[in-house]
C-alpha cells in the first residue's frame, strides 16, 4: 500500500504541469493524454527505485520528452497543417488568432526544436535545465532554439515581433576564439 500511496501522491502533485507539457509537445489533447499515460506506465514499473530520486519532476519530464521524440520518429510526419492559416475575420492583434497561428507554426517544427522552445520559453527554464532534461549540451539547446525561432519567423511572420531574439550561437562561438 505504501508504494501505491507514494506514486499517487507524485501523480496528484505533478499531473497538471506534466499534462500541460504533454499538450504543448503534442498539440493534441488525446495524444497528450496518451503520452502522459505512457510516462506513468514507465514510472510505476520502476517506482521502488525512483521514489528515492531527489527530482522526480525532472525525471518525468525527461521521460516525457524522450518518449515524445521517439513517437514522432516512429510515426513520421503524420498530418501536417497547411502552410497558411485559414482566412481570418480578425486582425493579427487578436490573441486567439495569434495562438492558432503559433500552434500551427509550432506543429511544423521538429520534435526536438519544439521541446526546446516549450521547455525554454513556456516553462521558463534555463538553458542548463533544458540541456539536462534533454540530455544534450547547452550549445545544442542554444542552436536548436535559434533555428526553431528562425523557422517560426519564416512560417508565421506575424509572430516575429513577439518572438525573443537570441544571439546567433555560431557568432558567439566565433567571437570567443
Amino acid at each position: 500500500m505504501d508504494r501505491d500511496a507514494g506514486f499517487r501522491a507524485f501523480v496528484d502533485a505533478h499531473q497538471r504541469p506534466l499534462m500541460r507539457l504533454a499538450y504543448l509537445l503534442t498539440g493534441e489533447v488525446h495524444l497528450a493524454e496518451d503520452l502522459w499515460q505512457s510516462v506513468l506506465v514507465r514510472m510505476i514499473g520502476r517506482w521502488p527505485k525512483l521514489r528515492h530520486i531527489d527530482n522526480l519532476d525532472a525525471y518525468a519530464r525527461r521521460i516525457m520528452v524522450n518518449q515524445y521524440i521517439s513517437w514522432r520518429r516512429r510515426r513520421g510526419a503524420g498530418e501536417v497543417p497547411s502552410a497558411e492559416p485559414p482566412e481570418r475575420a480578425y486582425s493579427c492583434e487578436d490573441s486567439a488568432v495569434l495562438r492558432i497561428v503559433l500552434r500551427q507554426a509550432l506543429m511544423r517544427l521538429t520534435p526536438k526544436q519544439r521541446a526546446v522552445l516549450v521547455l525554454r520559453f513556456y516553462e521558463d527554464r534555463t538553458e542548463r535545465d533544458v540541456a539536462d532534461l534533454l540530455g544534450c549540451s547547452v550549445g545544442t539547446v542554444k542552436s536548436q532554439a535559434h533555428h526553431a525561432l528562425a523557422r517560426l519567423r519564416a512560417l508565421a511572420p506575424e509572430l516575429a515581433p513577439r518572438l525573443p531574439v537570441l544571439e546567433d550561437p555560431a557568432r558567439s562561438e566565433g567571437a570567443r576564439r
